[in-house]
């Protein structure tokens, strides 16, 4: 047993992953739990289709790519506000729209420039060819967006549950908004190379789902989802080094796994527990 955990290590590329997988587990439980209690679980849908263009255009111009992903990210959420301020369109429509409009610019981008952007990693990644700088750049990430939010918890608490209050006691609301969208890309951006775009979603919003049905409070809700992301890439690394499959994918199923167990056995909310909790339910209201 302990050989099965202890050959993988002997890769360098291996320890890589590893090292980005449970950077990322914290990194996308942290900001997708805002994502879960805001209902704007697609929000990070449409990052993730958004940045397209912005890679398009970077690898066109030879600056970083990541560099051109986030302003593209960022450019997107801009745009989705935007209409939503000056239209009586619903913001779940403006993301549909701003959705596919940047993924349809960032297909046409590559195909006008003669961009030789490798689609296949864009869109499905691979965490096992990440180097030493990548995880260098994850771990800066990471704690760039702990410490962003460490230092703003409490108004970035008030503003998740309370939007209107929020403005209405002063707050700059418009820049704990784009400060939380900045963070949201750059977990995004930092994730694509580990799952790609297609799964970047489920690795952002499954763990911090998972937690919320077993948690109440929103910290207690990032620290189990750090913990469940975490587990879940470890488990997904190991699965496609020893079955030989795509590492995004397994990590993804790994999260699933985890959603469906809590789902149905949650002690608060499951599925299968309900019947304890009605039987319960007498026995508290009887005591008390």
């Amino acid at each position: 047993m302990i050989n099965l955990l202890l050959e993988p290590l002997s890769f360098e590329f291996m320890r890589n992953a590893l090292i980005i997988v449970v950077l990322l587990g914290i990194l996308c439980a942290v900001t997708g739990s805002y994502l879960i209690v805001q209902r704007m679980g697609l929000l990070g849908d449409v990052i993730a289709h958004a940045v397209l263009p912005g890679l398009a255009i970077a690898f066109y111009l030879g600056i970083d790519i990541f560099l051109g992903a986030f302003i593209s990210g960022i450019l997107s959420t801009l745009v989705i506000s935007w209409i939503e301020s000056q239209s009586r369109v619903k913001i779940d429509a403006a993301m549909a729209l701003v959705f596919s409009g940047f993924l349809a610019l960032g297909i046409l981008l590559i195909t006008l420039l003669e961009s030789r952007l490798d689609l296949h990693n864009f869109l499905f990644g691979d965490i096992l060819s990440v180097t030493s700088k990548d995880v260098i750049r994850t771990l800066l990430i990471t704690l760039s967006v702990l410490v962003f939010v460490k230092i703003f918890y409490s108004y970035l608490l008030f503003y998740t549950f309370n939007a209107l209050g929020a403005q209405a006691m002063g707050l700059p609301v418009t820049w704990i908004h784009l400060g939380l969208v900045s963070a949201i890309t750059l977990t995004i951006i930092a994730s694509m190379q580990a799952v790609g775009v297609v799964l970047v979603v489920s690795l952002l919003v499954g763990p911090s789902i998972t937690a919320y049905l077993l948690v109440k409070e929103l910290h207690h809700m990032m620290g189990l989802g750090a913990i469940i992301g975490s587990i879940s890439g470890v488990t997904g690394i190991y699965l496609s080094y020893y079955l030989n499959v795509p590492s995004g994918a397994a990590i993804v199923l790994v999260v699933t796994v985890f959603f469906i167990l809590a789902l149905f056995l949650s002690p608060s909310q499951g599925i299968l527990t309900r019947s304890q909790r009605g039987a319960l339910q007498p026995m508290v209201e009887k005591d008390n």
